[in-house]
């Protein structure tokens, strides 16, 4: 009798708990217990003591198992919370090694872009400016034509008294710019025509632009003005014209026969031209700037019979390379 009603009275735990709990199944069974030794039923008081089901596993361990969870899910935690630091930590020190590897190029790219297009750009000068260096214009003198040359007296700026010049000439000459592509501007120093060290007259050439591969005359006049000459002047003036000679004739009827011979020539005046003729030619602008410079000098032979013609000086005339 007892042993039926201990048997209805065994609950299944599993038939109360929810189906959601993941907990294995635990049986309780509860015993009656007597205050008294009479046999009658004052009281009943159930004790309930677990019993371990088939498939079930002692309290204890279920509370250890509970608190081993709890320490090993915080070491999880912590375990956890490293790595993730450390990861966090290895994936800054990443981002940095990456940045300083891609911020290497970005800094260095403007530098390195202008460094390399000046090399570049020095590299394609330094062949156009050996291209343009060879070549030199060429200039030849033609001639020079003295229109007026007169010596007379007069006095220096200090009142001294002596043979004054004045003279007018013109000079011309043959530019040729050889350059095959590039022109030039062309200017010249003081063209100075000297005699016995004394400059008598002077001119310049006015400034003018060359095409490449083209050619020109130049026509230079130049001046004189009452230039004094301190003695030197007395081979600038032409001989008078000699005195008659008078010859007797045998025939005594007849007088004395003048004969005018003609004077013997004077000698060659000896003058000096001496000039430097400066070509530029930009080629980059300033940056390919070859500069040619071509010192002219020319011996001139004057005589007074060749007033108002040509003197040749194609033969007279040097011109070197400065």
């Amino acid at each position: 009798m007892h042993t039926n009603a201990a048997d209805s009275e065994v609950t299944s735990l599993s038939a109360s708990s929810p189906t959601r709990s993941p907990r294995r199944p635990a049986y309780f069974v509860q015993s009656p217990s007597r205050d008294s030794h009479d046999g009658e039923k004052t009281a009943t008081s159930f004790h309930s003591t677990p019993v371990l089901s088939p498939m079930g596993s002692p309290p204890h361990s279920h509370s250890s198992s509970s608190r081993y969870s709890k320490i090993n899910g915080s070491k999880r935690k912590a375990h956890g919370g490293d790595r993730k630091f450390a990861m966090i930590e290895e994936e800054g020190l990443l981002h940095d090694g990456d940045r300083e590897r891609e911020g290497l190029p970005r800094r260095c790219y403007v530098l390195a872009f202008v460094v390399g297009f000046s090399l570049l750009f020095a590299f394609f000068s330094l062949i156009l400016y050996a291209a343009a260096k060879p070549q030199k214009p060429k200039i030849l003198v033609k001639s020079i034509t003295f229109e007026q040359l007169k010596v007379q007296a007069g006095q220096d700026a200090g009142g001294i008294g002596t043979d004054m010049i004045t003279m007018n000439a013109t000079l011309r000459m043959m530019y040729r710019n050889t350059g095959t592509f590039f022109g030039v501007h062309v200017t010249s120093s003081p063209i100075d025509l000297s005699f016995s060290q004394i400059t008598i007259g002077s001119g310049t050439i006015k400034k003018f632009y060359q095409s490449r591969k083209s050619q020109r005359t130049v026509v230079v006049n130049m001046i004189g003005d009452k230039t004094p000459l301190y003695g030197s002047g007395s081979t600038l003036v032409p001989p008078p014209p000699p005195a008659p000679i008078p010859i007797m004739s045998k025939k005594k009827k007849k007088g004395p026969i003048v004969i005018v011979e003609p004077p013997a020539p004077p000698a060659p005046v000896p003058m000096r031209l001496n000039f430097t003729v400066k070509s530029h030619a930009y080629v980059l602008g300033k940056l390919v700037h070859p500069k040619f410079y071509k010192r002219i000098v020319c011996l001139i032979n004057f005589e007074h019979k060749k007033l108002n013609k040509h003197i040749a000086l194609t033969n007279n005339c040097t011109v070197t390379s400065v």
